[in-house]
């Protein structure tokens, strides 16, 4: 018998059906250093998840087969003991359980390939298949006019008619150069894959790591979508922390803090009806879950 979490989030994917003696609902979710992860907000979040939900490496992707290491160097570590360790960049899939309820998680963490993208991309669905993957949440973050004092926004876009529909969300109109991501978001879908894309849009002038108000974003709307509550007070704190330093910041530079006030200005005018309805909804019903929870 599944309890409503999992019958919401097979609401949400209705091509995701449970399959032959499958009782579970297996999500996976995505995440790229380089060029999709502004501010690192993108894998940070996913590592958040990770570590939250205890994963336990599954498999790994050979770095040797789409890696230029002029370009993507490993790195060099000293492990506890003092003993030298290079880390190459690869593809790394996790999986665990989230307590109390009836959904897997698979968790890919890696560095955007240099090359041979078809391929590595076949190779992750051949991954997802073996897995039981029943719909894909590919995690990015760019680079955007946004200002740090306001929500920041995260998109949702998706391919599937059905999965539109369920979370209220548009086709991508974005045209012009893509990363891995949107290969990903492509391939899967021809496979039949339901799929959506998550895009924090981190403020341009403090783009650089960590942007925790970005990785919260996101983390927010995961948890709406898998309807399960986070413990993110940790986060949060941090993620105030970072505001009020980008305050400070923006004091001392006249021309920033113009910029910065033009950027309220617009982001005002232009969701004040959603800042006081579906926004506020949101949130209230995210506070409702969590005193549950407690």
């Amino acid at each position: 018998m599944e309890n409503n979490q999992t019958q919401g989030l097979r609401r949400l994917f209705p091509k995701a059906g449970p399959g032959a003696g499958q009782q579970r609902l297996t999500v996976m979710i995505a995440a790229f250093e380089g060029w999709n992860d502004a501010g690192e907000a993108a894998t940070d979040a996913v590592k958040y998840l990770n570590r939250l939900w205890d994963g336990t490496k599954v498999a790994t992707i050979d770095p040797d087969l789409y890696y230029d290491f002029q370009f993507t160097r490993p790195i060099i570590r000293r492990t506890a003991s003092g003993q030298r360790h290079i880390k190459w960049p690869t593809t790394k899939l996790t999986r665990c359980s989230i307590p109390r309820s009836d959904i897997d998680v698979i968790f890919v963490h890696g560095v955007e390939p240099s090359y041979r993208w078809r391929a590595y991309t076949a190779e992750l669905l051949a991954h997802a298949t073996e897995l039981n993957v029943n719909c894909i949440l590919l995690v990015g973050a760019l680079l955007a006019d946004v200002p740090h004092s306001r929500p920041i926004p995260v998109t949702a876009t998706s391919d599937d008619d059905a999965v539109r529909q369920a979370l209220n969300t548009e086709v991508s109109q974005y045209e012009g150069p893509t990363g891995i991501i949107g290969v990903l978001a492509e391939v899967a879908s021809m496979a039949g894959i339901p799929t959506v894309s998550l895009w924090a849009a981190v403020p341009h002038y403090v783009g650089q790591a960590p942007s925790p108000k970005a990785e919260l974003a996101l983390l927010h709307r995961i948890e709406d979508i898998l309807q399960v509550p986070l413990e993110t007070s940790v986060l949060s704190e941090e993620a105030e922390a970072w505001e009020r330093g980008v305050d400070e910041l923006a004091t001392e530079d006249p021309e920033v803090a113009a910029y910065v006030r033009q950027l309220e200005e617009a982001k005002d005018t232009a969701e004040l009806p959603e800042a006081t309805g579906e926004s506020i909804a949101r949130e209230f019903e995210r506070y409702l879950k969590k005193r549950r929870k407690e």
